[in-house]
């Protein structure tokens, strides 16, 4: 069965579960008090009403009540109030849990930096872009998700960039105007399509330096042996250049986005260590925004338009 990958990374971390209170607990300690509160309240108002006298007179004369009876429009203002009643009090409920939900494990508010961090998907995206860097078809889906995240509310003002590589600048028009047309037949609205000519260029010794502190540890001996060996590394020299090479390349053009999507690069079982592979996704990854690894299962999701 073949089946579709995606990867988020944040550079928070996924995991609030340290610093956020559980929120069942949370709300079940607020309804308690608030039960408690209005038992107290109730038995106070008890207690005042039953020290005033109450004098009741008799009377023999029957009293006549006339009631009025409104307008049916009246009615139907009068209930539209109490609906609106209703829901503003549903949704003062609701941003209540909100707020309980968003405090630390010992009840106080959170800080604004940390409610940033795990509301980044929730709340309303500045005008920026969703950039998208479709390295390869996988059917579509690396394609499909951020135009369907771009048609949310929360992220409608956002623009959507597709980036994608050519073979030399010779190949630069041609690949220009068949993805231009590819992406007019699956409706696709963006706002920018570049395409990346440099991709088979070397990358800078600083980025080269960078990669080697990451993975001098994985060459060391441990338990088992070291997790990378020199001769792996030097037989996926190539993979190793063109990931490092991407990652100057999201660095130069998408640092700033809001959200960046990119295809997940294919693992096969046994053709190298998992250690290098997951060193190549740190490589693209790491110290960026908020980024998602797609692969589709390379079955269409995409209708043409014809």
């Amino acid at each position: 069965m073949h089946v579709a990958v995606a990867i988020l990374r944040l550079k928070e971390g996924l995991d609030c579960s340290g610093i956020v209170a559980d929120i069942d607990e949370l709300i079940s300690q607020t309804s308690s008090k608030k039960v408690k509160d209005k038992k107290e309240k109730k038995t106070e108002t008890s207690v005042v009403s039953a020290n005033i006298p109450v004098i009741v007179e008799p009377s023999s004369e029957s009293i006549a009540v006339q009631i009025e009876i409104p307008p049916v429009k009246e009615l139907k203002e009068e209930r539209k109030v109490k609906d609106k009643k209703v829901k503003d009090k549903k949704a003062k409920n609701k941003k209540a849990e909100e707020n309980i939900a968003l405090r630390d494990t010992a009840g106080n508010p959170l800080p604004k930096s940390v409610l940033n961090s795990i509301t980044i998907f929730q709340r309303k995206q500045k005008k920026d872009t969703v950039d998208v860097w479709w390295l390869s078809d996988d059917g579509g889906l690396t394609l499909l998700l951020p135009v369907i995240i771009n048609s949310r509310s929360n992220w409608s003002e956002t623009k959507l960039r597709i980036f994608c590589t050519a073979s030399g600048v010779h190949e630069l028009e041609k690949e220009q105007i068949g993805m231009t047309m590819l992406l007019s037949k699956f409706r696709i609205d963006y706002s920018d399509l570049v395409i990346i000519t440099d991709i088979d260029e070397p990358p800078k010794s600083k980025t080269k330096k960078w990669f080697d502190g990451l993975i001098r540890p994985l060459l060391q001996s441990g338990t088992n042996g070291p997790q990378v060996t020199d001769g792996e590394l030097e037989a996926y020299q190539y993979k190793t250049d063109r990931y490092l090479r991407l990652r100057e390349l999201l660095l130069d053009h998408s640092s700033d986005s809001n959200l960046v999507f990119m295809t997940l690069p294919v693992t096969r079982k046994g053709a190298f260590s998992a250690s290098l592979y997951m060193a190549w996704l740190e490589a693209l990854t790491a110290n960026m925004p908020p980024f998602l690894l797609v692969r589709g299962n390379q079955t269409s999701v995409l209708t043409f338009y014809s």
